[in-house]
């Protein structure tokens, strides 16, 4: 076959991967936004408000959706609470998401309110939830691509409730396209590439507000682009996020070679770095396929070089999953308990950062 004809082909076929893989976790996903309050009222579940920044535009055809896949050219607020079914009606690790919303909260995730916020009333939902749940740990959550904003919601409020976690949830949303094809993907990683200044503006909002002491960000995949650039951009310019003490990197789409010049540029001031891996994910693979092959930072074998002595450099703390198993190996972080959300809870729990100890620690089951 013609060189011209077999890079076709192969395109092709990362295409289709790429596809399959990207909607694989939203196959029984409803089509209809899922955000529209229940008004049932069920003892035994749990709630997780979650407290919300985004980029996005305000939806207007649907609900439940609230807000859009088109981008904002100003910060919009909000707050979800997230109702979750008793661990005995559901897998843990997964998301049950109602066949027409609003769901059963007996059996499904469902969201028991959904707020609109203006700037102060979000600083001041911060500051009581703070009082209510006697926590001053905020945890950001950054998602990654092929999310709408009720995906990244009820994504993030499965994360904390799973893992325990003793935070207040704050979810940057940025405005993925939501759709698993590659002219989605490709509008995504630049969309990302451009979020970074607001996720710095956000970061500071959060960092201003009294009732916060500390501040762990988290992201996932190509959110991670978006993390990296907003600190980035935020050392360049001499500053700092002073509560940011502890950053971690879920299965970043984001080349080796680009991570270790932006860790660089953010100097000796940055916040803690932990880097959770695996090597056999298969979505990161497609997409080192799709950048020319281009080493994904999510996916290395930490250790061979020169990524071994480039990380440890660096003092970046790297955190092994592969060995955790789950079908899923882009998202196993979020599957298992004894993971990223384990390895959290103590850390957040003991009011320590990420140790060196626990990376070495890190369980490969």
């Amino acid at each position: 076959m013609h060189p011209q004809g077999r890079a076709t082909a192969s395109l092709h076929v990362a295409t289709a991967v790429l596809t399959v893989l990207a909607c694989a976790s939203c196959t029984t996903r409803p089509l209809q936004g899922v955000l529209v309050p229940s008004s049932e009222a069920v003892e035994a579940v749990s709630r997780v408000p979650i407290l919300i920044g985004t980029t996005r535009t305000r939806s207007s055809g649907d609900p439940g959706e609230m807000f859009s896949r088109e981008p904002s050219g100003e910060m919009a607020f909000a707050q979800v609470t997230v109702s979750i079914p008793p661990d005995a009606s559901r897998t843990v690790g997964a998301i049950q998401w109602p066949v027409s919303p609003p769901g059963d909260p007996r059996t499904d995730f469902v969201t028991t309110s959904a707020d609109y916020l203006d700037r102060s009333g979000f600083g001041a939902a911060i500051t009581t939830a703070a009082k209510a749940q006697h926590r001053n740990k905020a945890m950001v959550f950054v998602h990654g691509f092929n999310n709408r904003f009720d995906d990244a919601v009820y994504r993030y409020a499965q994360f904390v409730h799973d893992g325990r976690l003793p935070v207040i949830p704050v979810l940057f949303s940025w405005p993925s396209q939501g759709a698993g094809n590659l002219g989605s993907y490709q509008h995504d990683r630049k969309v990302a590439t451009q979020s970074g200044a607001a996720l710095a503006e956000f970061l500071d909002a959060v960092n201003a507000n009294p009732g916060i002491k500390e501040i762990t960000l988290v992201c996932h995949s190509m959110g991670c682009l978006v993390t990296l650039e907003a600190l980035r951009a935020r050392a360049v310019r001499g500053g700092t996020v002073s509560k940011l003490k502890n950053v971690a990197l879920v299965a970043p789409d984001v080349a080796f070679d680009e991570f270790m010049g932006e860790v660089r540029e953010m100097g000796p001031r940055r916040p803690r770095i932990g880097l959770f891996l695996s090597q056999d994910d298969v979505a990161l693979k497609i997409s080192k396929s799709l950048a020319g092959g281009t080493n994904r930072l999510g996916d290395i074998n930490p250790e061979e070089e020169p990524y071994k002595s480039a990380l440890a450099q660096q003092k970046i703390l790297v955190f092994d999953l592969t060995h955790v198993g789950g079908d899923d190996s882009h998202s196993r972080a979020f599957d298992s308990v004894s993971t990223v959300m384990g390895m959290l809870e103590r850390r957040l729990a003991q009011g320590q950062q990420l140790s060196e100890d626990a990376s070495r620690t890190a369980p490969a089951r």
